[in-house]
């Protein structure tokens, strides 16, 4: 199997869906390939939106889609460390509420491009880092 973006993205997404289970959230997956919001959970009578990024690496996860702030509305960081292949191993886990997240985006000297790097969220999102509180009933 490839290691592509597509691959990496769709573990990612099956992995935040299989922790949202265990943790006992109402959690669908949304189906389509250029979507904004990857999961819904359903819960205390409100909708919850996430948008789950998944990298194989270790730098940066890219943001070109990512919307702003909206209520509800969470992005996942999901870093297999370089180790996507190794399944005895954690991936590393970033859990930000949407209008939390603007504070952590770079964007590239060209201005092409932006995303979160991965070294900001180990120095400064370190509370983010397995959050899953935020999902439990």
């Amino acid at each position: 199997m490839s290691e592509n973006k597509y691959n990496t993205n769709l573990a990612s997404e099956y992995y935040v869906i299989s922790m949202l289970h265990r943790l006992g959230a109402s959690a669908v997956l949304t189906v389509g390939n250029k979507k904004s919001v990857d999961i819904l959970i359903f819960k205390n009578h409100d909708l919850i939106q996430i948008d789950v990024k998944g990298i194989a690496g270790k730098t940066l996860w890219p943001l070109d889609n990512f919307r702003g702030a909206v209520k509800n509305r969470f992005l996942i960081l999901v870093s297999y460390l370089g180790k996507i292949k190794n399944h005895d191993l954690s991936p590393e886990v970033y859990i930000i509420r949407s209008d939390k997240v603007e504070k952590f985006i770079y964007k590239n000297p060209k201005g092409n491009r932006k995303g979160i790097q991965l070294s900001e969220m180990r120095k400064n999102g370190i509370k983010y880092r397995n959050a899953w509180h935020f999902f439990l009933n």
